[in-house]
């Protein structure tokens, strides 16, 4: 695999996990208490709890996001 197929590989990696973090932070905020009632049926959830447990979440894949795609990518770009 070149340098410039892997670049574009973690460009593209990085633009759909961008737009599922989107889709995920836009369905939490304009969905929320739907979201709440259908996972507080299968677990005893206070909403703290529940916003806490998302953010995180949201939190951990942005990292990701980050650390696996974008910052590669920018150091192939430096290399290349």
């Amino acid at each position: 695999m070149t340098i410039e197929a892997l670049s574009e590989l973690l460009f593209w990696s990085a633009i759909i996990n961008m737009g599922l973090l989107l889709w995920w932070v836009l369905f939490f905020i304009f969905a929320r208490d739907w979201i709440y009632k259908y996972h507080s049926k299968w677990f005893k959830l206070s909403p703290e709890k529940f916003d806490s447990i998302h953010y995180t979440g949201m939190m951990l894949l942005k990292i990701s996001i980050f650390i696996f795609n974008i910052v590669p990518y920018l150091a192939l770009k430096i290399i290349s």
